[in-house]
């Protein structure tokens, strides 16, 4: 552009120039008109010369700006490259890892089938020498049988049909005579109208079914957490394990870790510290024990909040402090798999709705509704039935005579003294009966791990035990001052052995004793 208005320039000085020229030559052709247009035409020659060099200088600065935006675009280029190999290189490796899982877990697999097949030999073989052991004994019975038909001189037979024949004729006569009482105490109880009041009562209360599980889910934002959860050769997740009690499941399952365990209060306690431990972000031994026995203090505080509340909704006042708590802690305790704290407060609401029919005090049925199965949930281990114990912790803590009679019969571990206990007991029973309300499996589970952890806990040196792995595997945590090396693996032997005469278990128990010295200062 520059050279082009140069050019334009120099040739209207060319042209000014000829035009003063031919003016001058015209009139007088003097030599001061040739010096004006000799001048003219090397001005003219100069702007273009200028020009043309100007122009080349651009065009060369161009070039360079040029080449500069081609090497930046040619190197983001090849880092884009170098990413996407390195992606690719990543996704090959982890392809191969679970390539390589998948051969160990084929091979594991093929090894439980040997073991099966053997097993069902070994079946096989039992299975026969049973059949063997039967038949001898049918043998020996038949010949017992035989020679007891010649001592007595009766046939099998005929001594079934004369003993059927005297039970008989004592079955009628106490028959009767428990028909006659039934009618009578039929009459007077006014059958009809108690019905009427039962039926009422179910209709009237909701219920709500609550089943405990023994596994929760810790949800994480990505799989980079699994890594800082278990810890450099997993010494994290061994401190969390040994500080709650529960076991930490960490597998392939997507942004989500397990926690498994029988006690709701151990699994919760995990599950809050878990969560207190990601959000911080600092994860090591010493801040996981830290963290578990705030959140212990943070679940006793919840427990007596639960507590009040439970007690304001239902409008039972003036409730001790420590039965209040004892209320708090049924939230995270269950019944045949139906939740204690739902379950107390459903017996609560039927037993007052009961009570208003009958004419009887609404707020004192309430209040042995919700206590009646406080004996469930001690801090400790009793010997004592729950209801006796429930019975002894309301006399304890001063309540009315009525409530703890209630209590202590609803199960008819004590005789019934007034006419609340009966409403207490029918309350709990229409709570419990209903169907899909308990389930008897969850119940003898969590007590069979249960009795795993009292098992070790009998054994001197012993700190604390907690049954994992559905109860497969029982950790021990000993005391170092008491017990050595050496002696911890001879109390691993001695707690399999005595799970092994004294408890029912299906499969396998694994006993491992865990020994730890530390030694702690604190510098001021």
């Amino acid at each position: 552009m520059t050279t082009t208005i140069a050019i334009i320039i120099g040739i209207a000085c060319l042209a000014v120039g000829a035009v003063i020229g031919m003016m001058f030559s015209k009139s007088t052709l003097n030599a001061k008109a040739k010096f004006i247009v000799q001048d003219a035409n090397k001005n003219a020659e100069n702007l273009i010369e200028k020009a043309t060099v100007q122009a080349e200088s651009i065009k060369k600065e161009k070039h360079f700006q040029a080449k500069e935006k081609f090497m930046e675009l040619k190197s983001q280029h090849d880092a884009d490259i170098q990413s996407r190999e390195r992606k690719m290189q990543d996704s090959e490796k982890r392809v191969k890892d679970k390539e390589q899982k998948l051969n160990d877990d084929l091979s594991k697999a093929g090894k439980l089938e040997k073991d099966l097949d053997r097993q069902i030999v070994d079946y096989g073989k039992k299975q026969e020498m049973i059949e063997r052991k039967q038949q001898e004994l049918d043998s020996i019975t038949a010949q017992k049988v035989e020679i007891l038909e010649r001592l007595s001189g009766y046939s099998a037979e005929d001594a079934k049909n004369e003993l059927v024949e005297a039970l008989k004729a004592e079955a009628k006569t106490k028959a009767q005579s428990h028909i006659q009482n039934i009618m009578a105490e039929a009459s007077l109880n006014a059958k009809q109208e108690a019905k009427k009041i039962v039926i009422q009562t179910i209709q009237r209360i909701g219920t709500e079914q609550a089943i405990e599980n023994s596994v929760s889910v810790f949800n994480i934002e990505s799989d980079e957490v699994k890594g800082r959860i278990i810890g450099r050769e997993g010494r994290n997740i061994r401190a969390l394990e040994a500080a709650t009690g529960v076991e930490i499941i960490v597998d392939d399952t997507p942004e989500a870790i397990l926690l498994s365990c029988f006690d709701p209060v151990r699994r919760e306690i995990a599950r809050l510290s878990l969560h207190r431990l990601v959000t911080d972000g600092r994860i090591h031994p010493a801040r996981i024990e830290e963290v578990v026995e705030k959140t212990k203090k943070h679940i006793e505080e919840e427990i007596i909040e639960v507590g009040k509340r439970t007690v304001i909704d239902l409008g039972v006042h003036g409730l001790h402090p420590e039965l209040v708590k004892i209320v708090g802690r049924m939230k995270f305790r269950s019944s045949y798999g139906q939740n204690l704290l739902q379950h107390s407060r459903e017996v609560a609401n039927i037993a007052g709705t009961m009570a208003a029919e009958l004419g009887l005090n609404v707020k004192l049925a309430k209040r042995a509704g919700l206590l009646h199965d406080i004996g469930k949930v001690p801090e400790q281990e009793s010997e004592l039935p729950h209801a006796l114990l429930g019975m002894q912790w309301a006399e304890k803590y001063g309540e009315n005579a009525e409530v703890v009679n209630a209590i202590g019969a609803h199960h008819d571990e004590v005789e019934m003294t007034t006419l609340l206990s009966p409403i207490i007991q029918v309350a709990d029973a229409i709570s419990g009966a209903r169907p899909g309300a308990r389930r008897q499996v969850l119940e003898s589970y969590i007590q069979r791990l249960k009795d795993l952890e009292a098992a070790a806990l009998s054994f001197d040196g012993v700190s604390s035990a907690y049954a994992i792995q559905a109860g497969r595997e029982l950790r021990v945590m000993v005391e170092s001052g008491k017990v050595t090396d050496d002696q911890s693996a001879q109390l691993s032997y001695d707690i399999s052995e005595k799970i092994q005469n004294e408890l029912t278990y299906p499969g396998q128990v694994r006993v491992t004793v865990i020994r730890e010295t530390r030694a702690v200062n604190i510098a001021r």
